[in-house]
């Protein structure tokens, strides 16, 4: 699979690294072609893995993982091209965080999420909301929390939410782990949890815990 991962932070960087790993072809995307740190990671990740601008890196994939700031993530995918998105499904690992005079802030919130506004933008895309609820190295390695913890996946497309699911297959989630939330509406309530991801944080001293959902009989 042809993946692009738009995005040079930590979470772009661990999540290409890993689909290089498993052998899929990763080009990690970036406002520019030069970019030092979408360098670095490709010389050290593999002869699969490329660097490249978010258009390139978008134009050659089947896949495309946002992994930016969700503040700044529709100006990624516009700078990606609207037509190097058309057909494919997109990844949006986002969330709407900034600090704002001490304190946490999300925008949008409540009526809106970044991934509906994905979805709305490139009406064309199969926009799936997911792994935004975890840190990045959980990610990619479910295991470093103990018990059936899970993920989740919401998107209008059914098929790109299977298809997502099949990737987080890969990454270490079973399926029977991965709940689907529904359409991308849902998209609100996890992107709305990181405040309290903050605070279990703060209160962990780590960043490797998870949330499990156990149904009452």
């Amino acid at each position: 699979m042809r993946y692009a991962v738009l995005g040079t932070g930590d979470v772009g960087r661990t999540l290409g690294g890993k689909l290089a790993e498993l052998g899929h072809e990763v080009t990690l995307g970036s406002r520019t072609k030069d970019n030092p740190a979408a360098l670095e990671w490709a010389r050290g990740a593999g002869a699969g893995a490329r660097a490249g601008t978010f258009a390139e890196a978008a134009s050659s994939a089947e896949v495309v993982v946002v992994a930016v700031g969700g503040r700044v993530a529709l100006a990624a995918l516009d700078a990606a091209g609207a037509e190097n998105l058309d057909g494919k499904v997109v990844v949006d690992v986002t969330n709407p965080l900034a600090f704002e005079d001490g304190q946490v802030r999300l925008d949008p919130v409540g009526s809106d999420s970044v991934g509906e506004q994905i979805q709305r933008a490139f009406p064309h895309a199969g926009v799936v909301k997911s792994l935004n609820t975890v840190n990045c190295k959980v990610m990619v390695e479910p295991s470093l929390v103990p018990g059936e913890h899970q993920v989740f996946v919401c998107g209008d497309d059914v098929g790109a939410k299977e298809q997502v699911t099949g990737m987080l297959g890969e990454f270490g989630w079973p399926a029977h782990r991965v709940l689907d939330l529904g359409g991308i509406r849902s998209a609100r309530g996890v992107e709305m949890f990181l405040p309290l991801w903050l605070e279990l944080f703060r209160h962990t001293g780590h960043a490797d815990f998870n949330l499990e959902v156990r149904k009452g009989h």
